[in-house]
């Protein structure tokens, strides 16, 4: 249950000081113990109407609702939820006077889905169908905002949960959070464009600082995405172990996240298993760091029900793999330099699918490394794939999956991906800066071709 109610700024600083400890951070996460549950039916063919429609969301309090835009599921509620491999089919209807194109964060390797590349921009009042098998079970996010950029209102996503065969938890609660800038005439800034005077107002799950009621003796799964436009942001819950269960929709290694804080990139997601032990009445406060302040946004608050077990869980095992390879064969390894930045990336407004940045065959691995020669930390983002992200000594990488990166100023990265789906793939890059703009290449894994 979610009680709307504002809660004060946090004058107390968290693990993470500044911006550069925010991205150094940005390999930190949590994992922990699961509880089994009973395992479900057959798979079915499912459907999902995705509306892009008008919408309001309360931003101040005593004032009327703001008007944003919004992808919705009519018929599936505020998270629609599937079985794993589930066959899907997909109507997307668009009831904006704009074009849209939708990115579903952690789905992979479904061409179809794939926007500009595979399927054009969907005209204001049109409608598309179009089918995905949802392979991977895992926290995913249907994104509308890659054309959004100066254009209309401020576009809210739609996380999207497809469901391991057994429960991890005795609840599972989506935590959902976008920033805004609002204005004094209480209008919306849109991003990729210069701000004026506007306040910051962060929300979760479309409220601002909800309180959120667990029992003592409770195991809460959490499933934190980072909705904000262009900010890199670290997420703590104050007085409580958190361990990750998963990153980018993909298992993790299990492990503590340090200092009970998750960062995330803008579009990234992380589930997080937190038992709580905490007496009635006590309240755990969830802290934002976006970079240079420190907010509550949310509170855990124990109700005075009698705990739900009287002696804490045994530990949880990892979450089944959604069978990515355990092991990547660098040696032969298509070797890629990536600026992240300059004159071969351009706005999705000016994208054209005609020169990728890389080609490579059906799979093999490919090792990009990844430099950011600009003055800000840049996010990247690849589509199709999730990918490894490689230790500095190239000698092995880090014990979990991601689709999203950010790389600190003047740094290089360097990850690793198996091609395994053919077609044509975008790549994302975008400073960490509500003005800059988003930017767009692509790469290609083609068939080799029979003589």
């Amino acid at each position: 249950m979610v009680k709307n109610g504002r809660i004060g700024l946090m004058a107390k600083p968290i693990l993470i000081q500044n911006r550069r400890q925010l991205l150094s951070a940005m390999g930190a996460a949590v994992l922990a113990p699961a509880l089994g549950g009973p395992v479900r039916g057959q798979a079915q063919a499912e459907t999902l109407l995705l509306r892009a429609t008008a919408a309001t969301i309360a931003l101040r309090p005593d004032a009327l609702e703001t008007r944003v835009w919004a992808l919705r599921a009519p018929m599936r509620g505020l998270t629609p939820r599937f079985k794993l491999g589930s066959e899907l089919t997909i109507t997307l209807q668009n009831d904006l006077p704009v074009p849209i194109a939708l990115d579903w964060r952690g789905l992979d390797g479904v061409s179809a889905v794939e926007p500009l590349v595979a399927r054009s921009s969907l005209a204001a009042g049109a409608t598309t169908t179009f089918a995905a098998n949802l392979r991977h079970a895992g926290t995913s996010l249907c994104d509308l905002r890659l054309l959004e950029d100066g254009v209309g209102l401020p576009l809210r996503p739609l996380p999207v949960i497809v469901e391991e065969s057994q429960t991890y938890g005795d609840r599972d609660e989506v935590f959902l959070v976008e920033d805004w800038q609002l204005r004094a005439d209480g209008t919306v800034a849109m991003p990729g464009l210069p701000l004026g005077q506007t306040q910051s107002i962060y929300t979760v799950n479309g409220h601002i600082s909800p309180d959120l009621a667990v029992r003592s003796g409770e195991r809460l799964r959490l499933r934190f995405i980072n909705a904000f436009q262009r900010r890199i942001v670290a997420l703590k819950i104050e007085g409580q172990d958190v361990r990750v269960m998963a990153l980018d929709s993909e298992p993790a290694e299990p492990f503590l996240a340090r200092n009970s804080a998750v960062v995330l990139a803008p579009g990234g997601r992380a589930d997080a298993l937190v038992d709580v032990s905490d007496p009635s009445g006590r309240t755990s406060e969830i802290l934002l760091h976006d970079g240079n302040d420190v907010r509550v946004v949310a509170r855990l608050v124990v109700t005075d029900d009698p705990p739900l077990r009287p002696s804490p869980l045994a530990p949880a095992t990892a979450l089944p793999s959604n069978g990515l390879p355990t092991q990547l064969d660098l040696r032969n390894a298509l070797h890629v330099e990536l600026e992240l930045s300059g004159p071969a990336w351009v706005p999705p407004a000016s994208f054209a699918a005609s020169s990728p940045a890389f080609r490579t065959i059906p799979g093999r691995v490919v090792v990009l490394a990844l430099t950011n020669s600009a003055k800000i930390a840049t996010v990247f983002h690849l589509h199709g794939h999730h990918f490894r992200l490689l230790d500095r000594l190239d000698d092995g990488w880090k014990p979990y999956w991601l689709d999203t990166l950010a790389v600190e100023p003047g740094q290089t990265q360097r990850i690793a991906f198996a091609a395994e789906y053919a077609g044509r793939w975008l790549l994302e890059s975008v400073a960490n800066d509500w003005a800059a703009p988003r930017l767009l290449r692509c790469y290609s894994i083609e068939q080799e071709k029979r003589t």
